[in-house]
C-alpha cells in the first residue's frame, strides 16, 4: 500500500484548498474524486455555444488590487491570486417585492449602502452605520477566532471583542430591532437571507453579519472564466507543489481501528493514511464509507438531529440578444413575494412559491457569453422535502418541464422582462440532478439548515468535540464555517490547518 500524509476525499472547493494547503506545508497528500474534474459545484457545463457556471453565481470577500478581503488574502498563501482573474460587481442587488411592486437596487460599499438606504427608508442612516459598525467588530472577533486554531483564550476574547461576546447568543432580528432599524430597512437588508438558508428569526447575528458586511465591503466577484477556472488553478498549483490527484476514484471504505483512521479504499486500490479530510456530507461518510460497529453513537445522534438544508431548482438559459435588447440592467435580481423572511421562509416550504433569485453574469463580465448572446439563471430554493413528494420516477421529466416553465413566467411577470422569445438553449437542474452530481443527501445543496445549534458559532465551538474519530475531519460545505461558497474556501484552510496540528 501507498501511504500518504493525509487523503483528501472529494475536489470540491474545500476539498481542494485543504489539500493545497497541506502540500504546500510539506505533507504528502492524495486527493480522490469521484467525478472526471476538479470543483465539485464549483464547475461549469457547456450547451450549444454557451458556457454555464454550475454554481457560483458570486463570491464576496475577494476586494481586489490594493483592497484585499479574506479571499484574495487565501488566494495568495495559496499562491493562486496572480493565475485567474476575477471580475467584480458594481451593485450588490436588485430586489422587486411582488407585493407592493417596490424595487430597491443597492449599491457595492458601505458608505453608498448607507446613502442608499437613507434614501429608501429616511431615518435608518444611524441604526445602519451602528449595524455596519457591529459587522467589523464581528469581522475581527471571527478573525481571531480562526488565527487561534482552536486553542482560544476565553478571557482574551471577551476584553478585546466585548460587542462580538454579547451579540453571540442572539438572531439576526433581535438585534436588527435593538438598535432600532426601520421594520423597511430590515427588509431590504434581509433581502440576502435567501442565501443563509433559514430566516432571520434562525440565523445568528454573528454568522449573517460577517457574510453581509464582506458583501457589501467588497462587493460580489465572479471568475471571468467561469468558477471552473478555480478549480483548475487550485488542482494545477496542488499537482505543481507534488499532490497527487486520481479521478473517476470513488472512496468505498475509511479503514478505521480503535477508533483512529489507517486507511482508504476505492473499488481498485487501498491507500494508507491516518488522516482523511472529507469533502462530503457526514451522513454519507457514516452512513456509507464506515463499518457500523467504528462509527460512534453520538456522532449518528447528531446526524439523526440535524436538519438538511434547502434543495435548489435551477433553469440555465442562454439568450440570443444582448442584454441591451432584452432589457437586463442587474446582475442579480431577488424576486421576493415578501421582503418579511419569516413569512417567506414558510412559503418556500411549498415547491411551486415564487421566490426566485435570477443572475446575468454578462452585467459584470460582458465576455461571460458570445458577442449579441446573454445568459441568465433563474433559482428556486425549496425548504422541506415537498419536490421527493411531488416527483415520481414517471413524471419526473414532465415537472421538470413544469419548473423551467414556471420560473420563466415568474421572472417575465415579475420583471416585466420577455425573454421567452430569446431563448437559445436551455437546461433545467432539479435537487435529483444536484443528488446525482455531488452525492449530497436528497441533493441538499447547502448543508445544513443554519438554525440552533448548527448556526456558526455553535459549529466553530464544538467541531473538536464532534470529531470523535481521530484522524478524520469534514470540510465543504457541511464543515463549519457553513456553506456559501467564499466559506467553504476559508473551511478549507481551517480545516488543515487543525489537521496539521495533528
Amino acid at each position: 500500500m501507498e501511504k500518504f500524509d493525509c487523503i483528501v476525499i472529494g475536489a470540491g472547493n474545500g476539498g481542494l484548498v485543504s489539500a493545497l494547503t497541506l502540500q504546500k506545508k510539506g505533507k504528502k497528500v492524495l486527493i480522490l474524486e469521484k467525478g472526471l474534474a476538479p470543483g465539485g459545484l464549483a464547475t461549469s457545463f457547456r450547451r450549444g455555444r454557451f458556457e454555464f457556471d454550475v454554481r457560483t453565481h458570486e463570491l464576496c470577500g475577494y476586494g481586489g488590487v490594493g483592497n484585499n478581503g479574506e479571499i484574495d488574502s487565501l488566494f495568495e498563501r495559496l499562491g493562486i491570486d496572480s493565475k485567474i482573474e476575477m471580475m467584480q460587481a458594481q451593485e450588490t442587488f436588485h430586489v422587486i417585492d411582488k407585493l407592493t411592486k417596490d424595487e430597491y437596487t443597492m449599491p457595492v460599499g458601505v458608505d453608498h449602502f448607507i446613502e442608499k438606504m437613507e434614501e429608501y427608508v429616511p431615518g435608518s442612516r444611524d441604526a445602519m452605520t451602528t449595524f455596519f459598525g457591529l459587522c467589523e467588530d464581528i469581522k475581527d472577533a471571527l478573525s481571531y477566532l480562526h488565527s487561534e486554531k482552536g486553542t482560544i483564550d476565553e478571557k482574551d476574547l471577551y476584553q478585546k471583542f466585548p460587542n462580538f461576546v454579547q451579540l453571540a447568543p442572539y438572531k439576526v432580528d433581535a438585534v436588527l430591532e435593538k438598535i432600532k432599524m426601520p421594520k423597511k430597512a430590515i427588509e431590504i437588508l434581509s433581502t440576502y437571507w435567501v442565501y443563509f438558508g433559514s430566516a432571520i428569526d434562525d440565523v445568528s447575528f454573528v454568522h449573517y453579519a460577517s457574510i453581509v458586511y464582506s458583501y457589501v465591503l467588497y462587493g460580489p466577484a465572479i471568475p471571468k472564466y467561469t468558477s471552473h477556472e478555480l478549480s483548475r488553478a487550485l488542482e494545477n498549483e496542488f499537482k505543481s507543489a507534488g499532490g497527487t490527484i486520481y479521478y473517476l476514484s470513488e472512496v468505498e471504505k475509511i479503514d478505521v481501528e480503535d477508533g483512529e483512521v489507517t486507511g482508504v479504499q476505492t473499488k481498485d486500490q487501498t491507500f494508507a493514511t491516518s488522516h482523511v479530510i472529507a469533502n462530503l456530507s457526514p451522513k454519507v461518510v457514516y452512513g456509507k464509507m464506515i463499518q457500523k460497529e467504528n462509527v460512534p453513537v453520538e456522532n449518528c445522534q447528531l446526524e439523526n438531529e440535524r436538519i438538511l438544508g434547502a434543495r435548489e431548482i435551477t433553469v440555465y438559459l442562454g439568450l440570443n440578444a444582448s442584454l441591451e435588447d432584452i432589457g437586463l440592467h442587474h446582475s442579480t435580481y431577488f424576486l421576493s413575494n415578501n421582503l418579511n423572511s419569516k413569512v417567506e421562509y414558510k412559503k418556500m416550504q411549498e415547491v411551486f412559491h415564487g421566490n426566485v433569485v435570477g443572475f446575468v453574469p454578462n452585467v459584470i463580465n460582458a465576455k461571460a457569453s458570445p458577442d449579441g448572446t446573454c445568459i441568465l439563471t433563474l433559482t428556486s430554493l425549496i425548504f422541506g422535502d415537498g419536490f421527493d413528494k411531488l416527483v415520481s420516477k414517471e413524471n419526473y421529466f414532465d415537472v421538470k418541464e413544469q419548473f423551467g416553465d414556471y420560473l420563466i413566467r415568474c421572472f417575465e411577470e415579475t420583471t416585466g422582462i420577455s425573454i421567452r422569445k430569446y431563448i437559445e438553449e436551455i437546461e433545467i437542474a432539479t435537487p435529483l440532478t444536484f443528488a446525482r452530481y455531488t452525492g449530497h443527501p436528497s441533493g441538499a445543496i447547502y448543508g445544513y439548515m443554519a438554525k440552533g445549534y448548527d448556526n456558526l458559532l455553535p459549529r466553530i465551538f464544538s467541531e473538536e468535540e464532534e470529531t470523535r474519530i481521530k484522524g478524520l475531519r469534514f470540510c465543504g460545505g457541511f464543515g463549519s464555517r457553513l456553506s456559501d461558497f467564499s466559506s467553504t474556501y476559508l473551511n478549507g484552510e481551517d480545516v488543515a490547518m487543525k489537521t496539521l496540528g495533528e
